[in-house]
């Protein structure tokens, strides 16, 4: 997979007819975070942040993933959700 198949994915989750979960959109967020930096290189948020504690969850996850599998990953959840909501 490739920085532009990456890229072209990344494009077309934001053009999906319906919302994903908010399980997905979380995939999702960290996927693209893990492909793009790597492991996650940020403190947890405080506590009274939610989705920025939700996100940073997700992307501690992915740790140890390489970008490339990360990339992989992400581009084959984008088109399971192309699937799933429609573009």
């Amino acid at each position: 997979m490739s920085e532009a198949d990456f890229d072209k994915a990344a494009e077309e989750v934001k053009q999906l007819k319906a919302k994903p979960a908010d399980g997905e959109m979380l995939r999702v967020y960290a996927l693209f975070k893990q492909a793009k930096v790597g492991d996650v290189n940020t403190a947890r948020p405080g506590m009274l942040d939610f989705t920025g504690k939700a996100k940073w969850d997700a992307w501690e996850k992915e740790k140890g993933k390489s970008k490339e599998d990360a990339r992989k990953e992400y581009i084959a959840l984008v088109e399971e959700l192309k699937g799933k909501y429609g573009v």
